[in-house]
């Protein structure tokens, strides 16, 4: 068992390097020369910024899966969401500067011969509104989707594969010409967000360091939840839901919290992700992609919370990498990733570095003490420990 006290260094060393992170690349790409080997290129803002989003994603897994023990293989629904919420809204500052030159209505809606705005559409020329569309749409689907299931007591392999149901059906519906989300196009062509060129160096800069602060939130969120008492009944029902409910918690009830809460933070991953990347298709909602997630989780270390970031963020360097030198072996070298990591790394890279400093520090035992012959413990230094 991973200690609290490890836990906490290691989240406090994380949100160090997050919040490091978030004030020294913006500055390296803004400040420095051009021909400086220190400076960020322009180019890797938003890839760096993606991965970011990424850590954002896997945090919420980890927090249902990691402390809650429920699996999902949907929470691709839940970021998509969120990133179809912000697409609208940049959608909707292009203006009369479409293609077609039409103030009111998307290209699309044009090309597909819409005589007028659909009334989901409304509202979301105010970024307010589309801040809160990007919590609540999520949101509400988690919710709604926890409600039925959690009071049915749908648990383990059958929970995960109705999660995976719920965003292939999505994945249909968005596809659909007539659902009016830009169909297997999506939405893309963004050109402002909060009036400022979304093409422009200093707005990279600006979604990279709003990227780390969701992030470093967003962990100190999941952080405060786990280490409270709810935290504590949340890894009860983990570990023994029938017992945790005998005792008298009302389990849907805490279940059905930490898993909207998950969504909404998927969602702002997900709102952050659409104007670096510049679109959202719904590939997005694709069940391969939530897949991927929880591999992040597992290569990262499950219920570490700071694992599972730093999971997103090796897998997807790495993707980066074998995509760019290795193309075709990608996929084999993913699954390959994730068997050793099960074989091998059972509680991912931070689980299995926390283990082994665990193990590393705790007391030897002596064979027999000089005066009395009753083994005592002792310090990695051979000093007696004082019996508490």
């Amino acid at each position: 068992m991973i200690t609290d006290r490890l836990l906490g260094r290691s989240g406090a060393v994380f949100l160090a390097i997050v919040l490091a992170v978030a004030v020294l690349v913006p500055l390296s790409n803004l400040a420095l020369p051009a021909g400086s080997a220190l400076r960020v290129p322009d180019y890797m803002m938003p890839l760096l910024g993606k991965y970011l989003c990424y850590a954002l994603l896997a945090l919420s897994v980890d927090l249902v899966w990691g402390y809650a023990g429920i699996l999902s293989l949907g929470h691709g629904a839940f970021f998509a969401l969120g990133g179809y919420a912000m697409g609208m809204y940049l959608m909707r500052q292009i203006g009369a500067r479409g293609v077609y030159g039409n103030p009111v209505l998307p290209d699309f809606m044009v090309f597909l011969n819409y005589k007028e705005l659909p009334w989901f559409w409304q509202g979301f020329d105010h970024f307010p509104f589309a801040a809160l569309m990007v919590l609540a749409a999520p949101g509400l689907l988690a919710f709604v989707f926890g409600w039925f299931a959690f009071r049915s007591r749908v648990t383990g392999v059958y929970l995960s594969i109705i999660t995976q149901a719920m965003t292939y059906a999505l994945l249909l519906a968005f596809f659909r010409n007539d659902m009016g989300f830009g169909g297997n196009n999506g939405l893309t062509d963004f050109k402002d967000i909060l009036g400022f060129p979304v093409q422009a160096q200093g707005t990279r800069a600006a979604l990279f360091f709003l990227s780390a602060v969701a992030l470093a939130g967003g962990f100190l969120l999941c952080r405060a939840v786990v280490t409270s008492k709810l935290g504590k009944v949340l890894v009860a029902i983990r570990d023994a839901e029938s017992r945790t409910r005998f005792i008298g918690y009302r389990v849907e009830t805490y279940k059905l919290f930490v898993w909207t809460l998950s969504a909404m933070l998927a969602g702002v991953a997900g709102a952050l992700y659409v104007p670096q990347v510049g679109i959202i298709n719904p590939s997005e909602f694709a069940p391969a992609s939530s897949i991927e997630t929880v591999i992040w989780v597992a290569v990262g270390g499950r219920g570490t919370l700071a694992g599972a970031a730093l999971g997103a963020v090796v897998v997807n360097a790495g993707k980066t990498w074998f995509t760019g030198v290795f193309p075709e072996v990608w996929l084999f070298a993913l699954g390959l990733l994730f068997v050793l990591v099960t074989l091998l790394l059972p509680k991912g890279i931070l689980g299995t570095a926390a283990e082994w400093w665990t193990g590393r520090r705790r007391p030897a035992v002596r064979d027999l003490d000089d005066e009395d012959g009753v083994a005592r413990p002792v310090d990695a230094r051979g000093a007696p420990v004082p019996a508490e």
